[in-house]
């Protein structure tokens, strides 16, 4: 009896202690499954999986006749999850003889207590193949939008760059960079129960939308031959460097930027802020004679004088304010073409005497000087023109020589685009038009009328006179067989850093015109920076001129027998804050008064 109720009293203790354990297990599922559930579902997560931001490709870049300039490579990019590593420091070996990376800084980055490191960003293909090949636990790849541009240095400054995380850094991929960059999307990377990588199903077909493509106005072909005749000119003369523009007078379209020295924006590295700046829009220099161009539309205009207006030119040599001004060509009493055609400095000085101050300044500024073009270019500056208040007892003819003022070459380039263009100041562009990936166009760009600080009778008067320079003035080596060119030649004595005065052995050389002079297709700039030996404009970047010339006329089909008509577009672009647009037939006419 005792015995049976010992094995009953065991059989109780036994049911209860397995009533409370199934009580306990019960109770630590509940606490799991849904006390608990979103805590350790978010825990799991952050062990399994890992969500990256993957950018769509960036938009290609074109030339105007849809030359490819900028497009995405897809390449692959290097990342570890330490979780999952075993071996570290033998990962990091592995992974360093296929990088070229030093095995000690890819293994402080496995090391990390982090479920998510990269590790390369946008290697070689073939670096990625291998590493396939490899098949590490713990280390994978995802494809991203490398940026390659397939011509090298040509048009250098004026694309610019992008970084690596596919933001534009310089030139065209800064300013149009919203445009351009592709979609953002996360993307969710997982680890199987063997701790491989396990991308989306359908990850490539999901994948971010890529960014909208630009089309330039820039031509492949005449930039080639742009920088091409720059870069034997700065080489045969030792200079410092040059810059070649080649603009469209009547529409402001810019067929041609060339600097050099250029760069390879496929090869970064190493280069310094100095060699990819887009001088052509961020330097302002003075410009020597060539600012005789407006000195002389402000007299015509004005009537302080006319072509065959006398003037006395103190037999090359004047003093003013202590100083003296020298002419290169002696003579006495000349006429007021003469005195262009052969680029006095004592005939100009006087002609902006006549004029005053305030008129000179007044028609500067309305040329451009002193203000941006509002060119669609990141970094313009806005060069350097002082108020008459601020003028010394020299500056008078020194403005009228091209001294004391700074400009930059796109403001020469835009100013002589108006006298060519009929006294119309055209606002400067590089990029004719935004598409998305479907080709339809979401912003356009047209010409723009911004003022007119001429009359078309002026401008034919100093057309005429401009002819001159080149056939019976400083200007002959720029003449084109066949064509009528207009222009003017300058030689500008720089600045001695060293003595903060003029220098007899630093100078830029230059030629600004156009061509052809009845009917003008084009307004070419060439600038020599610090030439060695016989500097002139006239010498040294007339024939740059010519050469850039001749080329592109050719190219372009222009008949030197019958001069084709460039009607400015009227069509209507699609605003998108690229700017609004003015339409020839009702741009204003603003003429200067006294």
């Amino acid at each position: 009896m005792i015995g049976m109720d010992f094995c009953r009293g065991r059989r109780i203790v036994l049911a209860v202690l397995l009533l409370a354990g199934f009580a306990a297990v019960m109770g630590r599922l509940v606490q799991l499954q849904v006390l608990q559930a979103a805590e350790l579902s978010v825990r799991a997560d952050r062990q399994h999986q890992k969500a990256v931001t993957v950018e769509g490709n960036r938009g290609s870049i074109y030339d105007r006749r849809g030359k490819v300039l900028a497009m995405n490579m897809e390449v692959p990019s290097v990342f570890g999850m330490p979780a999952s590593l075993d071996n570290p420091s033998g990962v990091a070996r592995d992974l360093a003889r296929v990088l070229h990376v030093r095995a000690d800084e890819i293994e402080k980055k496995l090391r990390q207590e982090r479920s998510f490191v990269w590790i390369a960003r946008k290697v070689d293909p073939e670096q990625g193949r291998r590493l396939e090949r490899l098949s590490l636990d713990g280390i994978g790849t995802v494809m991203e939008g490398r940026r390659f541009y397939p011509k090298g240095p040509l048009l250098s400054h004026v694309m610019g760059f992008a970084g690596m995380d596919g933001q534009g850094l310089e030139g065209i991929e800064r300013r149009y960079d919203p445009y351009l960059r592709g979609e953002k999307r996360q993307i969710v990377l997982q680890r199987d129960a063997l701790g491989r990588t396990v991308f989306p199903k359908g990850l490539t077909e999901q994948g971010p939308s890529a960014g909208h493509s630009v089309t330039l106005t820039i031509d492949e072909v005449i930039q080639y031959i742009a920088e091409k005749e720059l870069d034997d000119a700065v080489s045969a003369s030792q200079a410092k460097g040059g810059i070649v523009i080649v603009m469209e007078p009547k529409t402001g379209a810019v067929l041609a930027m060339a600097m050099a020295p250029r760069f390879d924006p496929n090869a970064m590295r190493g280069l310094s802020a100095d060699r990819w700046r887009n001088r052509v829009v961020t330097d302002a220099y003075e410009p020597g004679s060539t600012l005789k161009i407006f000195l002389a539309a402000a007299a015509l205009e004005e009537r302080a004088m006319k072509p065959n207006s006398t003037i006395y030119a103190e037999n090359g040599k004047m003093t003013i304010a202590g100083t003296v001004i020298h002419d290169h060509e002696k003579a006495k009493w000349i006429t007021f073409t003469q005195a262009i055609q052969r680029s006095s400095n004592v005939a100009a000085a006087k002609t902006a005497m006549v004029l005053g101050e305030d008129r000179l300044f007044r028609y500067l500024k309305a040329f451009g000087f002193g203000e941006r073009t509002e060119i669609d270019l990141p970094g313009e500056a806005t060069g350097l023109v002082k108020e008459p208040r601020e003028w010394g007892r020299r500056t008078l003819a020194s403005i009228a020589m091209g001294q004391e003022i700074g400009v930059t070459a796109l403001q020469l380039a835009t100013a002589v685009s108006a006298v060519a263009n009929g006294g119309w100041l055209m606002r400067p562009y590089v990029v004719s038009d935004v598409r998305d990936g479907h080709g339809q166009v979401v912003a356009q760009v047209t010409p723009q009328v911004r003022r007119r600080p001429i009359t078309a009778e002026t401008a034919q008067t100093l057309n005429t006179i401009l002819e001159g320079v080149v056939t019976a003035g400083t200007g002959s080596k720029a003449a084109v067989a066949g064509y009528r060119v207009a222009g003017k030649t300058g030689t500008a004595q720089k600045i001695d850093p060293a003595t903060g005065a003029y220098s007899s052995a630093l100078s830029v050389a230059s030629f600004a015109g156009y061509v052809p002079a009845e009917d003008p297709r084009l307004t070419i700039i060439a600038i020599i920076d610090e030439p060695q030996g016989e500097a002139w404009g006239g010498t040294v970047a007339a024939p740059v001129f010519r050469r850039v010339a001749e080329q592109a006329l050719t190219y372009l089909g222009v008949s030197s027998q019958e001069p084709m008509k460039l009607a400015l577009a009227a069509h209507t672009g699609i605003g998108a804050g690229i700017g609004p647009e003015i339409r020839p037939e009702i741009r204003p006419e603003i003429r200067m008064v006294p």
